[in-house]
């Protein structure tokens, strides 16, 4: 029997952007409370801006492995951000199960990431905001539209955020600081320069920073992620190649200083405690959340393979 290849098209189809905040929600619990196993993610440099990355995990009975790129100036090359491949398998007997686009997979569980931080450490108060409107924003900010917010966008690119906007019945910013001073506000921006600097962040303020997920990048300025109460994803990723690590390298933030997502979820670590409280969420892209959204697909296609979602399919055969 053949591996099913799963398309951008085919893993945008298959799980919609609200049931992958709950898939990833489980993602997070499930890592949480040590039933799913994620060793770290190896980035591989590829100067002067761009890497690789190669993030395995296992849980759930499947095992997962991404194989996938960054490379925030390819748009102006005419190429994606972010390309690679995520194989599934069976973990009990190690066969492979499925072969999926990473690209679109990666741009579902962000949105889902974004959103789930934000629902779980924001306060509540007014519309989102999404800053940066490429296929990683554009799936926060439609992830954000799923669940029933109201969003205002901002895009260096002022036409990809009004097209971004007229698809999903959002509202343009009329600066990015409007867009920045929204009550949740999520930034999906390459990370080349801090978009909050001191003194920017008002009380009772989220912010979801997904942008700087690798090494050298920053969304933020130390002095004002000090300001906020800090959750990360994962303490070990995130202290290395996040926004926070800049931080953790300068002797400014510990390990008991921060909450990793799960933890807060479970009820283990302190998310928001006032109405007042800025909250900031490190997001450095965890292989828990692929494995997730890539169980999510297969087991779709493997219950009714013939659903207009799986149409031109490919399947090849694993020798």
């Amino acid at each position: 029997m053949g591996i099913p290849v799963f398309a951008s098209r085919h893993v945008y189809g298959a799980i919609d952007p609200a049931a992958a905040v709950e898939a990833v929600r489980a993602a997070f619990l499930a890592h949480a409370r040590g039933e799913w196993l994620m060793p770290s993610k190896v980035y591989v440099p590829a100067p002067p801006d761009g890497d690789f990355r190669a993030m395995p995990a296992r849980g759930g009975g499947y095992s997962v492995l991404k194989w996938v790129t960054s490379f925030p100036r390819n748009p102006e090359r005419g190429l994606p951000t972010v390309s690679g491949i995520v194989l599934l398998s069976d973990a009990t007997n190690g066969q492979l199960l499925a072969e999926l686009d990473a690209g679109a997979l990666t741009a579902v569980r962000t949105g889902a990431a974004a959103v789930l931080a934000a629902e779980t450490l924001g306060a509540g108060d007014g519309p989102a905001a999404v800053v940066g409107c490429g296929v990683n924003g554009r799936a926060v900010a439609a992830t954000f539209r799923a669940r029933g917010h109201e969003l205002l966008l901002w895009d260096a690119d002022a036409g990809r955020a009004e097209r971004v906007a007229a698809d999903l019945g959002a509202s343009v910013a009329g600066s990015r600081e409007e867009a920045l001073e929204a009550g949740v506000v999520a930034t999906v921006t390459p990370g080349r320069e801090p978009l909050f600097g001191p003194g920017s962040l008002r009380p009772g303020q989220h912010v979801s920073l997904m942008g700087a997920d690798g090494p050298g990048k920053a969304e933020i300025a130390v002095e004002e992620l000090l300001r906020a109460r800090v959750v990360c994803d994962e303490w070990e990723q995130a202290s290395h190649n996040g926004d926070l690590s800049r931080a953790v390298e300068a002797g400014r933030l510990r390990r008991e200083d921060v909450a990793e997502l799960g933890r807060v979820l479970l009820g283990d670590e302190p998310g928001r405690e006032d109405a007042g409280e800025i909250t900031a969420f490190d997001s450095t892209g965890l292989a828990v959340q692929d494995l997730a959204i890539a169980a999510a697909v297969y087991e779709r296609w493997r219950d009714d393979p013939g659903a207009e979602t799986y149409a031109g399919v490919a399947e090849i055969d694993p020798g």
